[in-house]
């Protein structure tokens, strides 16, 4: 199918007869293959009889050297799937499997893309950017404080870079445009945190995806913003440089070289909010993160930390 895709994502007419030719079937499984672009990719393809077949637009797919040519710094080895359950849950897979990390997982499209507290995250074919770092952690948990959020930060950098305006982040770690959802973050770990374990940052950005009735919160991505599109490969080139630098920046100097640039960031700075964990919920005023990245709040007028990966944090509404 990858094969088929490549011969039409130029976006131009091609002939059945051309298509079986180069992919060495015959015309009725060219058709076939067609017909299961359409159903399992949701990509539309127009049929012209004596023109053949052609994509509805162009296509640009993930491709390991096009990303080489991008990069500059270190170069992860780099993992590219057509179609996955989710780009985390193979990074830790390799990781278990003994791939020395830090390596990459991309995927055109994830089947059981995740959100934070077990969230599906939409994963359409192509669009979209599904992006998993593993990293080999020592020296225990003070590698990991603060982490996501740090992650945050080079997201946001990184979409400002490509010219995404009124961007910032949202403890603990998804990224917005106004209030719409840009990007979600969600770290995964396997192993001894306080010995040697691998984390894996799993960033999903909304990059060219212009229009879907399946996500279910108000979101915006990088074509919307910016009214171009994206070059996906040019894009995880940069990301792995930005969190090349601000993950050496986090080993060196651990969370607290970032806490005050990272509230500088926060939309929610000085906000009425309820923090949320199961059926317990918590009113207060943001007064920032601690130097862990826990969320520091004014509850009764007491400044209280809290952390933890099943908190959601939502704007009061007399806020």
């Amino acid at each position: 199918m990858l094969k088929l895709l490549n011969l039409l994502k130029d976006g131009r007419f091609h002939s059945g007869e051309a298509l079986g030719a180069a992919l060495g079937v015959s015309r009725s499984a060219v058709w076939k293959q067609l017909q299961h672009l359409e159903t399992e990719l949701n990509l539309t393809i127009h049929k012209v009889r004596g023109r053949g077949y052609q994509l509805a637009a162009p296509l640009a797919l993930l491709e390991s050297q096009a990303i080489n040519e991008f990069a500059e710094g270190e170069q992860w080895p780099v993992f590219i799937h057509e179609t996955i359950d989710s780009t985390n849950a193979e990074g830790l897979r390799l990781a278990s499997e003994g791939q020395p990390a830090p390596f990459l997982v991309l995927a055109e499209r994830q089947s059981a893309g995740r959100g934070r507290r077990g969230r599906q995250w939409v994963s359409p074919f192509a669009e979209n950017l599904y992006y998993s770092l593993v990293l080999r952690v020592e020296g225990g948990m003070r590698q990991l404080e603060g982490l996501s959020l740090v992650v945050g930060l080079a997201v946001m950098r990184t979409l400002q870079g490509f010219g995404v305006k009124d961007v910032g982040l949202k403890w603990p770690n998804d990224v917005l445009v106004r209030g719409q959802k840009i990007t979600g973050i969600l770290l995964e770990l396997v192993g001894d945190p306080a010995d040697v374990c691998h984390v894996v940052l799993g960033i999903g950005i909304n990059v060219n995806m212009q229009a879907n009735d399946q996500v279910d919160q108000e979101w915006t991505s990088m074509r919307r913003e910016v009214g171009t599109a994206i070059d996906r490969n040019r894009l995880v080139a940069k990301l792995s440089q930005q969190l090349q630098h601000e993950l050496a920046r986090h080993r060196r100097y651990g969370f607290a070289a970032f806490q005050e640039e990272w509230e500088q960031a926060h939309l929610w700075q000085g906000r009425n909010v309820s923090l949320v964990a199961g059926s317990t919920r918590i009113d207060g005023v943001v007064l920032g993160v601690d130097g862990q990245g826990g969320l520091r709040l004014e509850v009764e007028g007491v400044e209280k930390s809290f952390s933890g990966g099943e908190l959601s944090l939502r704007l009061r509404d007399d806020s």
